[in-house]
């Protein structure tokens, strides 16, 4: 037996296997408990991410969709008009066509390499929206559909549209005189419809 333990003394391997121990099953709960926490805050992170991205993907959607109505109504020298479809919660560019079946002008929505009509996903809607038309009325989300035009002039009717899910809120503005639009993060209260002189210096 002592000689046993002197060849255990001077084989390395031998003491490799005495020292070795395995976890206790305690251990191992600890280990998956801490797993656990730190996935289940990993997932509520990601889905709050996600549904924050969603209300920032829609209003930029808005947005260019807004600049591609400016410039093709300049373009193509006729209106086009950005339908906001209250009641699905989407909005789609369109414009007058030529039906050459009836021989007659109707409205047509636009579906292209650059644009197309666009449904608000997971719980994105319009919180609010303001639209001034070129005789100065001023029309609020009532109804199911509104819509803003854009002229050949490259003005528009002055908007001011808020996109949210309740606590994620970006607003679009389109000013009348220019045509062009902007980006806000926060609520509509806070963004002025943009009216601009130009005769002013």
């Amino acid at each position: 037996m002592e000689l046993t333990k002197q060849k255990n003394r001077r084989d390395p391997r031998a003491r490799a296997r005495v020292k070795q121990r395995g976890f206790t099953l305690t251990e191992l709960l600890v280990v998956v408990a801490i797993i656990a926490v730190v996935t289940g805050l990993g997932g509520g992170i990601y889905v709050g991410t996600y549904k924050r991205l969603l209300v920032v993907k829609t209003a930029r959607d808005l947005l260019l969709t807004a600049k591609y109505a400016r410039i093709m109504a300049i373009e193509q020298q006729r209106p086009y008009e950005i339908h906001l479809d209250l009641e699905n919660n989407g909005f789609a560019l369109a414009t007058s066509g030529f039906n050459e079946e009836t021989g007659a002008t109707e409205q047509v929505v636009v579906r292209d390499y650059y644009c197309r009509p666009v449904e608000f996903q997971g719980d994105v809607k319009f919180e609010d929206i303001k639209i001034t038309s070129v005789t100065g009325n001023t029309s609020t989300d009532s109804g199911d559909e509104q819509k803003i035009v854009f002229s050949p002039s490259g003005g528009a009717e002055s908007a001011v549209i808020q996109i949210g899910d309740g606590k994620t809120h970006y607003t679009v503005s389109v000013c009348a005189a220019t045509g062009k639009g902007r980006i806000h993060v926060g609520t509509a209260d806070k963004v002025e419809a943009v009216t601009v002189d130009l005769d002013a210096e």
